[in-house]
């Protein structure tokens, strides 16, 4: 076991925070600061919905622990330098940190990626699981570099399942032992320069945030396409679904059944789909409730 570390966490929410917390101190190290990205990019306004969640992280802090809540990665930096870190931990933080704040750790910056890297790098990867059906999803942490999500693997773990009804809470149910238990070994294999493995060059992708188009049903899609895009948005968020005109009535489609069920049929490129829950909207052009995914 490496010896203990002071430690900087990045990370979205309480739950994330804790399980990175809890990780690091079973492991015989400190953390020693917080910071949330309140911005999806650095320098832009924060996002809608971070004040709820900074709420909910400062009254969870532990008692002393500072956050930080950087505009910029310059002033990320900034801040960091004064903790004498050994290590910056980071779980759901979208920027591109650069050169100048990776070297601010003695023993650099962790990434964990939910995904079995390389498939799926960028700032989205169980939303494409989702959209693309995948059944389970997997875990990487590996070393950040100045790209995104290139670097060198420490400790990776496929086989956490996607409910076919799945939200933020049910997936963390199966995800957190995972991600507990793979920063765990990276934790140890950290302090070693040598240690991680170069990524394969084969089965790259990238997940990036929805396009526009995307919050639109296509019928021209398969019913399976079409059932994976709205639990895709709900999974975003509650209230969150792609919009669909039956009838002359534009619909927001909340729920879908592949199999006959009470509701709306939709006629899909092959076969139907059962709009189980939806509300009315007033317009169906590209871009209605899309949200930040």
């Amino acid at each position: 076991m490496a010896d203990g570390m002071r430690i900087g966490l990045i990370s979205f929410g309480v739950s994330e925070f804790t399980a990175l917390h809890e990780t690091c101190v079973r492991a015989g190290h400190s953390p020693v600061v917080y910071a949330y990205s309140r911005s999806m990019r650095p320098r832009t306004p924060t996002d809608s919905g971070a004040a709820r969640a900074v709420a909910a992280i400062t009254a969870a802090l532990p008692a002393g622990m500072d956050l930080l809540l950087p505009g910029s990665s310059e002033g990320l930096g900034a801040a960091l330098r004064g903790y004498g870190l050994d290590l910056l931990v980071c779980y759901g933080f979208s920027w591109r940190l650069p050169r100048s704040v990776l070297r601010i750790p003695r023993h650099g910056v962790l990434n964990i990626h939910c995904s079995m890297l390389p498939k799926y790098r960028g700032p989205a990867p169980v939303l494409w699981a989702i959209r693309n059906g995948d059944s389970h999803l997997g875990v990487t942490v590996h070393r950040m570099d100045e790209l995104f999500d290139t670097g060198p693997v420490l400790a990776q773990q496929d086989g956490v399942p996607i409910p076919d009804d799945v939200t933020p809470e049910s997936l963390w149910t199966g995800l957190s032992p995972v991600l507990r238990a793979q920063l765990a070994v990276a934790l140890d294999r950290a302090p070693d320069p040598s240690a991680g493995e170069p990524q394969s060059a084969e089965g790259v992708s990238y997940a990036g945030l929805m396009e526009p188009e995307f919050s639109v049903v296509d019928t021209a899609r398969t019913a399976r396409e079409v059932h994976n895009q709205v639990r895709t948005f709900r999974f975003i968020g509650p209230g969150r679904g792609p919009v669909v005109t039956i009838g002359g009535r534009g619909l927001k489609v909340l729920r879908t059944s592949l199999t006959p069920a009470d509701g709306l049929r939709l006629d899909c490129a092959d076969g139907p789909l059962w709009i189980t829950a939806s509300e009315p909207v007033e317009a169906t052009e590209p871009g209605t409730d899309q949200g930040t995914v």
